[in-house]
């Protein structure tokens, strides 16, 4: 994704930074891009340009006084980190970066189209209807794939012209490699070219990904040559298989398939929507930019799109052109712009790339809900209880929220707990532990039934206000069990409740046997998650409370009149329980005294 944080200070612009990999743009105060970076953690990585240093050089030292603001861009992977930089710096050619004067790029795998098909490395995609595999992050991981290919398969490595016809006229000899075993020899006719064909098609599945049976053969061949004591060649295959584990042959960053497009990713909550922009030049990712629109009276998404592809072009391109092909998560309009090409792609790179700006607006919401959470908390709160009462389908707005939740181990030490959350938080000091005590064995309908009669007729009973909302960690029986309890009572009408099923989105209400399933992205399902792992949490606790004291707990304190004091002084002289049972009264009343011995005697006397 990409992001601007603005209206805040740039402390707090690093300390909002995700912890995944990406690229991150540093501008002046005049909004010129200065210097781009990749990093594996941003957060991480930013931060570490404004922390007190001695081994930052000068330039760096006045790059960073020179930073105004920041914005960073996410992806999946820190090689799709790297050639993102690449690609932004050539475009952008920031002041602080080292640019590249060359005209060299990614490093590719080609499979030539040819009769007799060569692989091999380039840097140049050319039209010409050979297959390009990559790009790869370094030359290193480029040349390792190329020699595990070039080692596991018998390819030609000549830069002859080789074909049936030529072959047929024997205008070739056999080289060194044959004699090796790396070739056999297609150039004399040793090799059919179907069977030269099926060699290159097992190098094209690795090149795709498909590498299960490569790693087999890996293995085996490693396994044999340690297994022979050939202990360097066991490590050049090993050697190979990790460069093998490390390959990633696709990246949305760069593809060798896509050529010119621009895509755009629409995603709407309640009444704002954002719209993900990126543009890609020559297969390669150039910008990316996103923007919040706040949705009119009807505005479907065709609608909101259409504006966002219209303000994008004004306002962001360069001559104000879109690409000849548009990808989008939703069809606009198509008549705004002639002479356009838009898709809605279903599978494939085109796919990742829609996937990619829709995964992008959606970052997007959330770090801008995170900004406004630390500057205008108030604001943020309110939003986020309007989602609330929208999404659930509430008569108001659940600013208090209870959420019950049932803990035993097999009938033993039942408990519950109720968890109390205000304004979308956990209010800790109103959490609630309940020991269940008129249900016997693991009934958790009963359970529900007893404690959620006990807190609400207690409220009632003290005039004091009921929740919101009240949340049942459970399906329709357990949901069926607290309502009962709230008809009761009489309360059915003036407080909402609903079920939460195994599954996290699914919501059921009373009386309707159908969930209803929230939006997984949306704050409301954040929400109900915390509150589900806080009754968990706080239910777990207590019951491994009562539990531990449960195992600990000795006959001896059954007997009245006998403190804690004196167990521990039975405890420690006699070791046991039983050897307590057993002991003479002379002995007991050498321990305890004469009065607790009798306490003791008698006790035990009755027990037989």
């Amino acid at each position: 994704m990409t992001k601007e944080l603005g209206n805040i200070t740039l402390k707090e612009q690093v300390a909002m930074l995700p912890l995944t990999p990406g690229c991150y743009l540093f501008s002046n105060s005049e909004g010129e891009v200065i210097y781009v970076g990749k990093a594996k953690n941003l957060r991480r990585r930013v931060s570490s340009y404004f922390v007190e240093r001695n081994d930052h050089t000068p330039k760096v030292r006045v790059m960073v006084r020179h930073i105004a603001s920041l914005r960073y861009i996410t992806v999946d992977s820190e090689s799709d980190a790297l050639l993102l930089e690449n690609s932004l710096i050539k475009s952008l050619q920031p002041r602080y970066n080292i640019l590249l004067k060359d005209d060299k790029s990614y490093p590719w795998i080609v499979v030539r189209n040819e009769e007799f098909p060569r692989i091999e490395s380039v840097r140049q995609l050319v039209r010409d209807g050979s297959q390009y595999f990559g790009p790869y992050g370094s030359v290193a991981a480029q040349r390792a794939m190329l020699e595990f290919l070039k080692g596991a398969l018998p390819l030609r490595r000549c830069r002859l012209a080789l074909t049936t016809e030529a072959i047929a006229k024997g205008r070739f000899r056999s080289c060194l490699q044959q004699q090796l075993g790396n070739c056999k020899a297609p150039c004399i006719g040793c090799q059919s070219r179907e069977e030269y064909a099926a060699v290159v098609d097992m190098a094209i599945a690795a090149l795709k990904g498909n590498l299960r049976d490569v790693r087999a053969y890996l293995e085996g061949e490693m396994s044999r040559a340690a297994a022979d004591l050939r202990f360097e060649e066991a490590q050049r295959l090993k050697t190979r298989l990790d460069a093998l584990d490390n390959y990633c042959s696709r990246s949305v960053i760069v593809s060798p398939t896509i050529g010119d497009v621009d895509v755009f990713g629409l995603y709407t909550e309640g009444d704002e929507a954002y719209c993900n922009f990126v543009r890609v030049v020559q297969g390669t990712v150039t910008a990316i930019q996103t923007i919040m629109l706040r949705a009119g009276v009807e505005s479907d998404d065709t609608t909101l799109i259409t504006f966002a592809i219209n303000h994008i072009r004004e306002a962001v391109l360069v001559g104000g052109e879109l690409a000849r092909e548009v990808l989008v998560s939703t069809m606009p309009d198509t008549a705004m712009f002639p002479n356009v090409r838009f898709a809605v792609p279903q599978r494939g790179e085109k796919h990742q790339l829609v996937e990619f700006a829709l995964r992008s607006a959606r970052l997007f919401r959330a770090e801008r809900l995170k900004n406004l959470a630390i500057k205008n908390p108030e604001r943020h709160t309110a939003q986020l209880m309007a989602a609330m009462q929208r999404e659930l389908h509430l008569p108001r707005e659940p600013r208090h929220i209870e959420c019950f939740d049932n803990s035993n181990l097999q009938g033993t030490n039942p408990v519950a707990s109720c968890v109390v959350f205000r304004d979308g938080r956990p209010a800790k000091s109103e959490y609630r532990h309940f020991n269940i005590k008129s249900v016997v064995g693991a009934d958790d309908f009963a359970s529900m039934r007893e404690i959620l009669m006990r807190r609400y007729s207690r409220l009632l009973n003290e005039e004091q206000s009921l929740p919101d909302l009240i949340v049942v960690d459970g399906g329709k029986g357990q949901l069926s069990s607290a309502y009962a309890v709230l008809c009761e009572l009489g309360i059915e009408d003036k407080v909402p409740i609903i079920g939460l099923a195994k599954r996290l989105e699914e919501v059921f209400y009373p009386n309707d046997p159908t969930p209803y399933y929230l939006s997984r992205t949306g704050e409301p399902l954040r929400v109900i998650c915390h509150i589900r792992d806080e009754a968990h949490r706080f239910g777990i606790t207590h019951h491994r409370n009562r539990r531990s004291k449960s195992f600990i707990h000795s006959e001896l304190d059954d007997i009245a009149g006998v403190g804690k004091r004196s167990i521990e002084q039975l405890i420690k002289h006699f070791r046991t329980v039983a050897a307590v049972s057993s002991a003479t009264f002379e002995e007991l009343s050498a321990v305890v005294g004469t009065s607790r011995a009798t306490k003791i005697k008698e006790y035990f006397e009755t027990k037989k």
